[in-house]
């Protein structure tokens, strides 16, 4: 098992960079024994550029290389379907939500839709204005596909459109699916929607090859859901929604690993859980939600009603 990585405290890893350097690393240690950084200095007499990069080395630790030793990794190529449906190795990814961050300024969201081509009646991520009771304190609640353990919405699908990877993802196949809308009915969190118009898209996307991994380019007639990014997470990147996000309200990590980051911040995610009382949604109906919330507890910001603009 490698080493869990080193807590480093806010702003010290630059933003949607904490897995590309886990990639970076675990390409490196997978090659040579060697200091790769160091061998390609030698080999081509690399001069230094003064400018440096922050890294996850092999044993964990955050590292400055120069960038002048770095070789640019080669465009990762396209996946089969199979690979797609079967996921990335070795990981079990999971999502923490931190409700006392969420100011409802939906950059999340509009991230989420360019990225995806999703209009704004189709948002995957919704989010809700919350209320517990009567007397008690209003918040903002974002809202994604659960990626669920045990999800009712794979045992409905009659073609196998809907699927469990092995890294935790649930995907949607749009070239099998057949807009049946099992799913959606089955999916207790309502996150599911159904692309009833033909998606009005730029040429070069509606010629591309549908990937499972972007859900691009949607099709009408299907159904439709958050997918945790997968294409960026092999990339080496977080999810759109993650790095959008002004406020650091979400973290992505591997649980395999007990890491989380918002891209500021990177945290056990066992700690996290345990110290500020992590709960997962409608957990008595067994699904296992791969989604974890933290309460509204010392909320940094006022409920309002409407979004803030960008400087507010």
């Amino acid at each position: 098992m490698r080493p869990l990585p080193k807590i480093i405290p806010l702003g010290q890893i630059p933003r949607r960079n904490f897995i590309k350097g886990a990639l970076l690393s675990g390409i490196a240690s997978g090659c040579s024994s060697k200091d790769p950084f160091t061998a390609a200095a030698k080999e081509e007499a690399v001069q230094p550029s003064g400018e440096t990069v922050k890294l996850l080395s092999t044993t964990g630790e955050i590292i400055e290389v120069d960038k002048a030793y770095l070789k640019p990794l080669e465009e990762i190529p396209s996946i089969t379907n199979v690979a797609e449906r079967m996921g990335i190795d070795g990981k079990k990814f999971v999502m923490v939500i931190d409700l006392s961050r969420c100011r409802n300024l939906k950059r999340c969201q509009e991230a989420c839709n360019h990225a995806h081509f999703v209009s704004d009646a189709q948002n995957w991520i919704k989010i809700y204005p919350m209320q517990e009771a009567e007397h008690t304190a209003p918040y903002w609640q974002p809202t994604t596909c659960m990626h669920c353990d045990d999800p009712p919405c794979v045992k409905v699908c009659p073609v196998d459109a809907t699927f469990k990877r092995q890294d935790g993802i649930v995907g949607i196949d749009a070239d099998r699916c057949i807009g049946c809308r099992f799913c959606m009915a089955a999916c207790p969190y309502s996150t599911r929607v159904f692309n009833w118009d033909k998606p009005m898209l730029p040429p070069e996307v509606m010629e591309m090859q549908y990937s499972s991994e972007t859900s691009c380019p949607p099709k009408i007639g299907t159904v439709s859901k958050c997918d945790f990014c997968p294409d960026m997470v092999r990339k080496g990147e977080l999810p759109h929604c993650v790095s959008a996000c002004p406020n650091g309200v979400f973290f992505f990590g591997d649980l395999n690993e007990d890491v989380v980051t918002n891209g500021s911040e990177t945290v056990r995610f066992s700690d996290l859980i345990r110290d500020r009382s992590g709960y997962r949604l409608m957990e008595d109906l067994g699904t296992k939600p791969r989604v974890y919330y933290l309460p509204p507890v010392d909320r940094l910001f006022p409920f309002e009603n409407e979004s803030k603009t960008p400087e507010g």
